[in-house]
């Protein structure tokens, strides 16, 4: 039994057999019954036919416009296509370790550096490269590039557990949580978008487990603690039996809980507090609804490429879309925020699409949070921003829609980007003395726009704190970063002072402040933000049931008190520990929730 520590970013605990997924060209690995061999070879043979009549392609190209030496490049590429050492070795790893095809090209790859690496020709080693180029190709050719991930997923013929080097949160968006029993990764945070869906699916996930794919064969048993952070390969039976009574105790108890009633809840002494939705997906609404959801703060419309290019998806496509959300949510009113994307991604990757880094770089395209993306995308690749505007400002007849710019760093975005809202409300007939203007709000983000509330007051109708990316923006912590994931800290002073800040700003314009982002899923991170003056907070929707409980136990007096000696403590440590003594409760929430009297705290 072995164990690897990493980070808790969805609650639950999962054990099953392992399947493995190599994201980074991306690889499932996992066995096989005997007679689905003959199906995996074919799949192999076909890869392999095809390779060869695209290379040949490939070749006559390169003969007509450089010559018939670099074509040679080619040929030899097909000639390793039959090399002994790789698609026939493959075969045999298919056909004696019942493996699925992927999984036996990639032995057979690694066999093949191994040879190569002993010999002493240093020409011969460097050849390496030519077999992986041909290794990749084979691989795309084994999965349709139109279905990602997925298809992969697809492959599996009994539940298990999922271990990833990397998992997208285009792929994780499409999981299916009767088949995928828990999550273990080697990358991400809680906040990284793929834990977010995670926590919605209501998948067990730990992020940040180090070379966890490198130390678990599939078929291997592993448990998935998503409550202490922990990977366990090949449990004691004690360690399962202790995993399936915790499981037990926490589906009596989420049956015994009373039902929420919809609507407003308020505070132990009567603030009223709103709780809305994120969702990436229409089929969350239900879960929004039941959860106690008030409306949706956060329809994620990226999610919709799921890596298709955006001109792929026309005005039609969103439209409906679009006018689905908001027919199904009403009357509650619904936040749909515009593409936060990079280049890469609006080109056809999909949000959070794996790999395609250096061939973005090799088109010229920016990656990355810092780079060409959300808003400054939109307003520069005008044709797919217009296309959106539009689309939705024809489903924003048929109930309460909202527009949510991403990333706003400046007024001179926000102004801009209205104006293109008001132009494709005309294109479309939408203008007029009667018909009302759709409210458009901003995300802050980014400390340019937290600086400025007040200024962005004058041409925002409101705003929504992304937290997520705030964090990591003042921080200088890339939340998709493993290896810095204990730096993303949500109780830092200078968050608290930064989101005090915000509301204080926006207070006297009368805007509408919500905060949107996982920090407020934290039982002392919401106690805070209350204190700090949030009352309007939007969270994914399996979050949103304790946090209601939660508000209804707290006082806004004692919560105001809190934040303020909060803000003045100097570590996040200090600061946990200020809301350990005055909510001792909080330890353990959301357990023992009958019966639990106010949360309130010494004066």
């Amino acid at each position: 039994m072995t164990r690897i520590p990493g980070l808790p970013v969805s609650p639950g605990v999962a054990w099953g057999p392992a399947a493995l997924m190599l994201q980074r060209h991306p690889t499932m690995r996992y066995g096989i019954p005997a007679a689905d061999v003959d199906r995996e070879i074919g799949r192999l043979d076909q890869a392999r036919e095809v390779s060869a009549t695209q290379l040949r392609a490939i070749r006559a190209r390169v003969a007509q416009r450089a010559g018939a030496d670099l074509a040679s490049l080619f040929e030899a590429q097909v000639l390793m296509l039959d090399d002994a050492l790789l698609v026939p070795r493959a075969r045999r790893i298919v056909e004696s370790d019942r493996v699925n095809a992927e999984w036996a090209l990639d032995r057979a790859f690694d066999e093949f550096c191994a040879v190569f690496a002993e010999v002493g020709d240093d020409y011969l080693r460097e050849r390496r490269g030519d077999v992986a180029d041909v290794v990749g190709r084979l691989r795309r050719n084994l999965l349709p590039a139109s279905a990602g991930g997925v298809r992969v997923l697809a492959g599996l013929a009994a539940p298990a557990v999922l271990v990833a080097d990397d998992l997208a949160p285009s792929f994780a968006a499409q999981l299916d949580p009767s088949m995928i029993l828990g999550l273990a990764l080697e990358t991400g945070s809680r906040t990284h978008h793929s834990a977010i869906l995670a926590r919605s699916l209501g998948i067990p996930a730990v992020a940040g487990a180090p070379a966890v794919t490198a130390q678990i064969r599939p078929g291997t048993t592993v448990l998935v603690d998503g409550d202490a952070g922990e990977v366990v390969i090949d449990p004691a039976q004690d360690v399962v039996d202790q995993a399936r009574s915790r499981r037990a105790r926490r589906v009596a108890s989420a049956g015994s809980a009373p039902a929420s009633a919809p609507g407003p809840v308020t505070t132990a002494d009567g603030v009223a507090v709103r709780f809305l939705a994120n969702i990436e997906r229409i089929d969350e609404i239900d879960a929004a609804r039941a959860a106690g959801a008030e409306g949706i703060g956060l329809f994620r419309s990226e999610f919709l490429l799921a890596g298709r290019a955006v001109e792929a998806f026309d005005e039609e496509a969103q439209y409906r879309v679009y006018r689905d959300v908001v027919e199904r949510m009403a009357p509650h009113p619904v936040a749909i925020r515009t593409f936060d994307v990079d280049e890469a991604q609006i080109a056809g990757g999909g949000p959070g699409e794996p790999d395609d880094g250096a061939r973005a770089r090799e088109a010229g395209l920016s990656r990355g949070p810092l780079g060409l993306r959300a808003i400054r995308l939109s307003l520069g690749h005008r044709a797919a921003f217009e296309t959106q505007l539009r689309a939705l400002a024809r489903a924003g007849r048929h109930g309460a829609m909202r527009m949510l710019l991403p990333l706003v760093s400046s007024v001179d975005e926000l102004r801009e980007a209205r104006a293109a809202l008001r132009s494709a409300t005309r294109d479309v007939g939408g203008s007029g003395p009667r018909t009302p203007a759709m409210p458009v709000g901003i995300m802050i983000e980014v400390p340019s726009a937290a600086l400025t509330v007040d200024l962005l007051a004058a041409e925002a109708d409101f705003f929504s704190i992304g937290t997520n990316d705030l964090i990591q923006y003042c921080l200088a912590v890339d939340r998709t970063d493993g290896r810095v994931a204990g730096l993303f800290d949500p109780l830092h002073p200078a968050i608290l002072r930064v989101i005090r800040d915000i509301i204080r700003l926006a207070r006297p314009s009368g805007r509408e402040v919500a905060l949107c982002g996982e920090m407020a899923a934290d039982p002392g991170a919401l106690v805070l933000l209350l204190g700090l003056g949030v009352t309007e907070f939007s969270m994914s929707p399996a979050a949103i049931p304790e946090a209601r409980e939660l508000v209804r136990q707290v006082t806004m007096r004692e919560a105001r008190r809190t934040a303020v000696r909060a803000v003045s403590r100097p570590t996040s440590t200090d600061i946990a520990a200020l809301l350990a003594a005055r909510f001792p409760a909080l330890a353990s929430w959301p357990a023992g929730r009958d019966g639990r009297p106010h949360m309130e705290g010494p004066s």
